[in-house]
């Protein structure tokens, strides 16, 4: 997806590019939050951080032998930032251009709820890093669960999935989905067979090859540890 994202002469290139400034915005508008107290500010250069990906084609840089996707924007990002804080003030920043349809007033909003920590920048990145990626797996295992008129299951599965059924019995999902107890743990071991392929599938688009997946993974849980 980055390497295509990278050829302009590519058809693939801008919807590629969209669809990644789409998912993994917020980790790097987190970033800037922390370094840029102004709110207003803060959007600014988020938004002209993606105007300049658009522009000077900096995901034609991205060399997939060089490291991780993920490591390679937030080093775009600071580099961005020194040469934005380097420039006269007084200049309007951007121009007027927008780069990316994004919403900033609902995620503003989630960022206001974040438990106040010491964190540096860079651990925030990538912990919501991990919790985008991690978003954006469970948000296609829901879609193919519902196009397969099983909307209902997963709803009752996901909790098995995620750690949020430390109450809930598979006795519990059994009974609400109408459903031997050995069919619901068959169905859940299922869901979580086919939710690790889709993370593995996720994680190999930002990284060099298939045999960096698994310390990929790794380390993006390590950023949610703590």
């Amino acid at each position: 997806m980055v390497v295509a994202a990278g050829r302009r002469s590519s058809p693939a290139s801008k919807a590629a590019l969209a669809d990644l400034c789409q998912r993994y915005w917020y980790p790097l508008y987190v970033y800037v939050r922390r370094r840029v107290a102004d709110v207003d500010e803060a959007r600014d250069l988020t938004q002209d951080f993606f105007a300049r990906l658009l522009e000077k084609n900096t995901l034609a840089l991205a060399d997939p032998e060089r490291g991780r996707f993920r490591s390679f924007l937030l080093t775009a990002l600071k580099h961005f930032l020194i040469n934005e804080w380097e420039k006269a003030r007084a200049q309007k920043r951007g121009g007027g251009r927008k780069a990316l349809a994004i919403d900033f007033e609902a995620k503003e909003s989630q960022f206001t709820r974040e438990p106040a920590h010491t964190w540096t920048p860079e651990r925030l990145y990538e912990r919501h890093w991990a919790l985008t990626l991690l978003d954006q797996v469970l948000a296609q295992l829901r879609q193919e669960f519902q196009a397969a008129g099983k909307g209902k299951l997963f709803e009752q599965l996901k909790g098995f999935l995620v750690g949020d059924s430390a109450t809930a019995t598979h006795a519990d999902a059994a009974g609400k989905l109408g459903m031997s107890e050995g069919a619901v743990k068959v169905a859940a071991h299922r869901l979580r067979k086919r939710y690790r392929e889709l993370l593995r599938q996720e994680v190999a688009q930002t990284v060099a090859d298939d045999n960096e997946v698994e310390d990929e993974i790794r380390a993006l849980f390590r950023s949610l540890e703590g």
